[in-house]
């Protein structure tokens, strides 16, 4: 038995009609995804899979439910993301393995099941922000201080004093002097 045989769904033996799995993604399900560049390294999941087979397809609605620990972007400490998410995967049968969309997925139909361990994970870190930061002010101070020491300032300002956590989340002030000449330029919109 494969590490995540327990997320195998055997679609040709499943009769007509509805069907509900249950799984719960724990710790060790994400040190077994992990392969050494995973984004998400802890956390506990519930998902409920309600699966539909026709005659032809198998129509599988993911719901998951619960929190992950990830690092944070600036400090590198854990921080812990909800995660709801609903998703949806159509599931054929042909020849062989492919993906024809983000949501249409062929496997093989003398293998007759499908293994559902990497899906729920791509589910989970989609459902997750592009910014993962603990809110301002509670980053671990001292790698906070050390991004400080090594920012990127603009030429016109001459003051060496440290900035905090506030400053740190909005950029919005630092402005690049090699982009400067370009905000004066106009745009025609037609």
């Amino acid at each position: 038995m494969g590490k995540f045989s327990l997320y195998n769904i055997p679609l040709r033996s499943l009769s007509e009609g509805k069907h509900e799995f249950k799984y719960d993604l724990d710790n060790k399900y994400f040190a077994l995804i992990d392969d050494g560049t995973a984004d998400v390294k802890k956390g506990s999941v519930q998902v409920l899979v309600s699966l539909k087979k026709t005659s032809m397809t198998f129509e599988l609605n993911f719901e998951l439910n619960g929190a992950v620990s990830v690092p944070c972007d600036r400090c590198l400490d854990d921080i812990s993301m909800p995660v709801e998410t609903k998703s949806k995967l159509i599931v054929k049968f042909g020849k062989e393995y492919s993906e024809e969309s983000d949501e249409i997925v062929i496997i093989p139909e003398e293998d007759g099941e499908i293994n559902i361990a990497w899906f729920l994970y791509e589910f989970i870190v989609l459902s997750l922000p592009t910014k993962k930061v603990h809110p301002a002010g509670t980053c671990n101070k001292a790698m906070s201080s050390k991004l400080n020491k090594h920012r990127a300032r603009s030429a016109d300002d001459d003051t060496e004093e440290e900035t905090d956590d506030v400053e740190l989340e909005d950029d919005s002030s630092f402005s690049d002097p090699r982009w400067d000449a370009l905000k004066d330029v106009s745009v025609d919109e037609d």
